[in-house]
C-alpha cells in the first residue's frame, strides 16, 4: 500500500502534540488493499490518544468505516476500530500483534457507537489500551506492548464489487500525545476528553429512552 499524506493541523508545546486529521467519505469507497497507507506528521508516543469523530453518512445500513492506526515499527501491528451505519452502530476493535495475530478484542453488533458522542483510544506504556464508545469503556488497560501510531490507513468495503459504503461526511481524528515524566499536565486533555465521552454518551442514550 502507499504511503501519502493527508489533510491535517497540529499544535505542540514543550510536552504534548495535538495532531488533527480529517478523512472524506470518498476514502472509504474501497477495500482494505486498495486503501493507501497516510504518514501522521511524526510518531505519537509512550501516552496518546485518538478522539474519533464519526459525521459520515452511510450509503446503505450494511456500510461500515474502517480507521487502523499502525505502529511506527511494523505496518503488521495495528489498532483497528469499525463503525456501521445505522441504525444498528456496530462497533468493533481489534489489534494485530506479532504474537497473536490478529485478535477482535471487542465486537457489539446494535448500538455499538453513538453519533452524538466520540469514540476515544487511548494508550499509555504503562496501562495499555482503553476504549471508549462514546458512552462506557468497552476495552480497558489491554496489553499490546509497546505501541507509537505514526500512519494510518481507512476503508470500508469487504469486495470491489459491494456497493460503496458512506455518500458524505466525514471522519475527524485528533491525536493527542505526551510524555507525563516531562509534565503531568501535559495529560490533563486526556482525562477531559474521557470525561465528556461518558457524558454525551449518557444524555444520548437518556434520550432514546
Amino acid at each position: 500500500m502507499a504511503r501519502t499524506r493527508g489533510p491535517r493541523t497540529r499544535m505542540r508545546s514543550s510536552s504534548s502534540i495535538i495532531e488533527a486529521v480529517t478523512v472524506g467519505s470518498p476514502e472509504f469507497n474501497r477495500v482494505l488493499r486498495d486503501a493507501p497507507i497516510t504518514m501522521l506528521e511524526q510518531s505519537h508516543i509512550v501516552s496518546w490518544q485518538a478522539t474519533i469523530d464519526n459525521d459520515l453518512v452511510y450509503a446503505h445500513p450494511g456500510g461500515s468505516a474502517v480507521l487502523r492506526l499502525y505502529d511506527q515499527e511494523s505496518r503488521d501491528e495495528f489498532i483497528e476500530v469499525g463503525m456501521g451505519a445505522n441504525p444498528d452502530n456496530r462497533f468493533w476493535v481489534a489489534v494485530q500483534t506479532p504474537k497473536e495475530g490478529y485478535v477482535v478484542v471487542h465486537r457489539d453488533g446494535e448500538r455499538g457507537w453513538y453519533p452524538q458522542a466520540k469514540v476515544i483510544v487511548s494508550y499509555t506504556e504503562r496501562a495499555g489500551m482503553t476504549v471508549n464508545n462514546g458512552a462506557r469503556i468497552v476495552v480497558s488497560n489491554l496489553d499490546i506492548g509497546l505501541f507509537a501510531p505514526d500512519s494510518y490507513s481507512v476503508h470500508g468495503m469487504e469486495g470491489s464489487t459491494d456497493p460503496p459504503a458512506t455518500v458524505s461526511g466525514d471522519l475527524f481524528v485528533e491525536f493527542l500525545s505526551g510524555d507525563p515524566s516531562q509534565n503531568a499536565f501535559a495529560l490533563f486533555p486526556f482525562y477531559v476528553a474521557a470525561g465528556i465521552g461518558v457524558v454525551v454518551g449518557v444524555l444520548y442514550l437518556t434520550k432514546k429512552r
